[in-house]
């Protein structure tokens, strides 16, 4: 039982050096905008290519078609029966 107790707290104090160490890089982050250094900017635009609402339709009606070839190739595998004829003679 004191096995179980310890592992615990070694648990959970690992767990707060982890969560301490990450705000630590995340407030380490922030001292760059206090700096007095000058700094230019340059933008750049791009542009970026949607896809077409045609498209859309056309890729949503593949994958039903893919959908649906899988689930009707599953059923009939799965639903196979055999017939067996007995036939006695009585004399």
């Amino acid at each position: 039982m004191k096995k179980l107790v310890s592992r615990k707290f070694y648990t959970s104090l690992f767990s707060f050096l982890m969560l301490c160490l990450v705000q630590a890089v995340a407030f380490a982050q922030d001292s760059a905008v206090n700096s007095s250094k000058s700094s230019t900017t340059t933008t750049t635009t791009t542009t970026t290519a949607f896809i077409q609402p045609w498209m859309w339709v056309v890729g949503g009606i593949v994958l039903l078609i893919i959908i649906i070839a899988l689930l009707r190739s599953g059923g009939s595998r799965s639903t196979t029966s055999e017939k067996v004829t007995i036939t006695k003679k009585v004399e």
